[in-house]
């Protein structure tokens, strides 16, 4: 990347990873808080967890489309402003429905697709999969902080010091954005990185791309649902009062690292990324049986948990870069809007489910819960053709009233190593798959009537 490029995607990922920390802050120490609150209910208090899910899921992409029409850093500094608003509902609140309505507000300034849409506006093309991969790094490193530094703060600011401090972490965001990201000087021509309502159908129902949206789902309606039990098992199994538990999250989340960190490099293999997916799946899988059965025990939380965030870490890290290689090109921000949409949906799913079997069978509840949505997501990684990974190469067609597209088309699908070809006439792009082992670029600019290739 150029000297601009670098300095736009730092400045976006301090915005993304600011934003992603005042909301995961709070995940380690809510439920203990809520739980005290006047109307406290289980239902309540998993709601109080989740519910910034919920407006996350409605208003994702909403946003973006907006953000096509009036600009992209217009409303990002909007939904960062709505987002330090319901930081200052949930810190004065002294109900949990008025937490309820802070974090609910908090989601609704769903500004993930549109920071990622400015990268596009503010990257070239060949350089757009770093810049999402450094995005989705500093995403994974605010959820890593915040876990750790939350019980720290939570000891010296207290459980309100929270969300004003989410609120002041929302408002330098916003001047980031405002003085710090260049203002791109026009949207993209690149039209699959925009949400798309003629796109939509096909990425939805596209049944790799729906395993990807299930997958990312069930991964964060079970981290949700972990932390409406955790907190509790922690003092209860552990004896650890609230403000200490960073003693557990510091340790078991830097050896979940550690173990995943070897995993990741090999899952890079293209032969062997679907193998060390479905390990993954598994890992998770095994550390939730582990939580049901021996969450009771000290050695049995502890453990359960180390495996439970190597599992997590894995995934969250490979799902992004499994949705972008295996999007169609020219739906590809169309496929990231759903994809962003099943996240959310998952947090709120996994915060009100979670509340509801906490208070109807306890922590065995949850855990089997948790046990059996990973099962069933293992189950469909296992069932089907395991699909093949393949680069996207945007190419700009020529324009003048002669050049014949479906030729184009033709000598494109004729190519080595071409696996499929998509051309949109009125943007006169064309998409194609690629298998990169034994695919040359300089191919593609021999084709009559391309102008230019490039990575996308």
């Amino acid at each position: 990347m150029n000297s601009p490029e670098r300095r736009a995607v730092a400045a976006l990922a301090g915005v993304f990873s600011l934003r992603m920390f005042g909301l995961f802050l709070v995940m380690p120490v809510m439920v203990l808080y809520a739980s005290d609150l006047p109307g406290a209910t289980p239902l309540m208090v998993g709601m109080a967890l989740g519910a910034y899910g919920l407006t996350q899921a409605v208003f994702q992409i909403p946003f973006g489309m907006l953000s096509d029409r009036f600009g992209r850093k217009p409303l990002i500094i909007a939904g960062l402003a709505i987002f330090a608003l319901g930081s200052v509902v949930a810190a004065m609140a002294d109900t949990v429905v008025g937490v309820v309505i802070g974090r609910a507000l908090q989601g609704s300034g769903a500004i993930a697709s549109v920071v990622l849409a400015l990268v596009a506006d503010l990257t070239r093309e060949q350089q757009r999969t770093k810049a999402m991969a450094l995005i989705g790094m500093s995403i994974g490193a605010s959820f890593l902080i915040a876990l750790m530094a939350a019980p720290v703060l939570d000891r010296w600011i207290g459980f309100s010091g929270l969300f004003w401090l989410t609120m002041i972490l929302a408002l330098v965001a916003a001047a980031v954005v405002a003085w710090g990201v260049p203002t791109p000087q026009h949207l993209t021509q690149d039209p699959g990185v925009r949400a798309s309502r003629a796109h939509f159908r096909e990425a939805f129902f596209d049944r790799q791309l729906l395993r990807m949206d299930v997958g990312i789902c069930i991964l964060h309606m079970v981290l949700t649902a972990l932390f409406v039990v955790v907190p509790f098992a922690l003092i209860e199994v552990l004896g650890l009062a609230r403000d200490v538990h960073w003693q557990v999250y510091v340790p078991v989340l830097i050896a979940s690292v550690i173990l995943m960190a070897p995993l990741l490099i090999l899952g890079m293999r293209r032969e062997r990324t679907f193998g060390i997916f479905r390990l993954a799946i598994v890992i998770l899988l095994a550390a939730q049986f582990l939580l049901l059965t021996g969450s009771g025990q000290s050695m049995g939380l502890v453990v359960g948990l180390g495996l439970f965030f190597t599992g997590f870490n894995l995934l969250e890290a490979m799902l992004p870069s499994l949705m972008s290689r295996l999007a169609p090109g020219h739906a590809k921000g169309t496929a990231m809007g759903i994809y962003n949409t099943f996240e959310f949906t998952g947090v709120f799913v996994g915060g009100a489910l979670g509340g509801v079997l906490y208070g109807a069978w306890g922590a065995p509840g949850v855990f089997g819960f948790c046990v059996v949505a990973t099962l069933a997501w293992l189950v469909i990684t296992l069932i089907g053709q395991t699909p093949l990974l393949r680069d996207s190469v945007m190419l700009r067609l020529e324009r003048g009233p002669g050049l014949d597209l479906e030729e184009v088309e033709k000598r494109l699908r004729a190519l080595t190593g071409v696996d499929d070809v998509t051309v949109l006439p009125g943007d006169r792009i064309a998409y194609i798959k690629v298998d990169e082992a034994c695919f040359e670029m300089s191919q593609a600019y021999l084709v009559q009537g391309v102008a230019s290739a490039s990575s996308t």
